[in-house]
């Protein structure tokens, strides 16, 4: 087989055509507000580099979930855009992917990118619904003078649909009081103490979902990688536990990975992103339930 070395996994193209994929690895390098560590904009190129070394057989499925046919977009340019007006470019990344029925995986740069993807499933799925693996509950109504900062994110995802929040150890005073029923943040210590968080959520959530994942919401000694590490996250297969579940029983629209930010002296955060990619394709396509 060729493999295509610039497209995720280095897929060949018999497997990787945009025709006859169902899923499309969208990039989105952007990064304009972060405000601690910066470098998220290398993200989606250091994921895809890192997915070459990733085996095409997932040995939880016993398959390989490549066959589904997974095309890499080419990512947007934003030179200098405003903040609106980049995040008008990367809607209109998305709504032509979905126009074209593909099951679109964002790869961020940083959180911000969530608000365009999220717009545009929204406009197909009015009851949706928006799953966040974070550390940051991002709730902040505008940072930094403006609404589309890092830290605002899902301020503006609630103008669009529903949210659970999960894993959140770092927030702001009165969040809660933002977040109004039956949208709901779990705070990473009360999942913690609460066996029955899993159960909780599933019996709140609506039936079509959109996820989107800070790779902060790990275990920084798993992932280091990311521009404001917090203590306390969760562990790889806790959290490929809850993702298994929530492909099984409810019709996930479309994800995100965000926020990595490649480590100059090591790869282990670039093929943890990437190794995480690849498993939701997988639950997406080989998972049954629904």
């Amino acid at each position: 087989m060729t493999t295509t070395p610039n497209n995720f996994l280095g897929l060949p193209k018999e497997l990787s055509t945009y025709k006859t994929s169902q899923a499309v690895i969208l990039p989105l390098p952007y990064e304009a507000t972060t405000s601690y560590r910066k470098g998220t904009k290398h993200g989606p190129a250091a994921i895809i580099k890192a997915s070459q070394q990733v085996e095409f057989y997932d040995e939880e499925l016993d398959l390989e979930p490549c066959q589904a046919g997974i095309a890499t977009a080419k990512a947007p340019a934003f030179g200098k855009m405003t903040p609106p007006k980049a995040v008008a470019r990367m809607q209109e990344s998305c709504e032509k992917l979905v126009r074209d029925g593909k099951f679109v995986i964002g790869l961020g740069g940083e959180h911000t990118v969530t608000v365009p993807l999220v717009r545009t499933m929204a406009q197909k799925h009015r009851d949706l619904w928006v799953v966040q693996l974070d550390a940051h509950s991002d709730l902040r109504d505008t940072y930094r003078g403006t609404p589309y900062s890092h830290a605002s994110v899902m301020a503006r995802v609630l103008e669009h649909a529903k949210l659970i929040g999960l894993g959140i150890r770092s927030g702001i005073m009165g969040e809660r009081e933002r977040v109004k029923a039956p949208s709901r943040i779990y705070y990473a210590h009360e999942m913690l103490e609460n066996a029955n968080w899993q159960n909780e959520v599933f019996n709140i959530l609506g039936q079509h979902v959109y996820l989107t994942i800070d790779l902060d919401f790990f275990n920084p000694a798993e992932m280091p990688g990311v521009g404001t590490p917090e203590p306390g996250g969760f562990g790889w297969y806790a959290g490929l536990a809850f993702l298994r579940r929530l492909f099984a029983t409810r019709e996930v629209v479309g994800c995100d990975v965000v926020e990595l930010l490649p480590q100059m002296d090591s790869t282990v955060s670039d093929f943890f992103a990437a190794r995480l990619v690849y498993k939701l394709i997988g639950y997406k396509f080989f998972i049954d339930g629904k």
